[in-house]
């Protein structure tokens, strides 16, 4: 990140409601500027209240935050340095192609919409798995 140019990252999973969201906000915090992450889904849906709790604990606020279409994106013609799925191999698969993208990456990560069990249960797996993606996003980071 030493050469003065932003990274344009977009982070895509299913629903745009979980692991991309949370990817997103810790690149765009954790880059101090030097990053421009954005997330989108292959079927957006809703932002998951437990994933905002989740990031709330950990000082973040993504309670305003929407879901978007991946397709949306690439029919605006948007660019980016790096494409990173976190999602499963089949859902990855599925992601377009975005002219120009530098390079397409995969995180898989567990999807916390898909875990069952009382409302703690689901917290506490969310908590892994957001602690899971921070590392990602940490290790990608230093990297740059």
């Amino acid at each position: 990140m030493g050469n003065g140019e932003t990274v344009r990252v977009l982070v895509v999973c299913i629903h745009n409601s979980a692991r991309s969201q949370m990817a997103e906000t810790y690149l765009n915090a954790m880059g101090h500027g030097k990053v421009e992450a954005k997330s989108a889904g292959l079927e957006p849906g809703k932002l998951n209240p437990i994933v905002v709790r989740a990031m709330q604990e950990d000082g973040y606020d993504i309670s305003g935050n929407t879901t978007k279409s991946v397709f949306d994106f690439r029919k605006e013609g948007r660019r980016y340095d790096y494409v990173i799925a976190v999602c499963d191999k089949e859902a990855e698969e599925r992601c377009p192609i975005f002219p120009g993208a530098g390079k397409r990456l995969h995180w898989p990560f567990g999807d916390p919409s898909s875990f069952q069990g009382t409302e703690e249960e689901k917290l506490a797996y969310t908590r892994k798995i957001r602690d899971e993606i921070k590392e990602g996003v940490q290790l990608f980071l230093s990297r740059l």
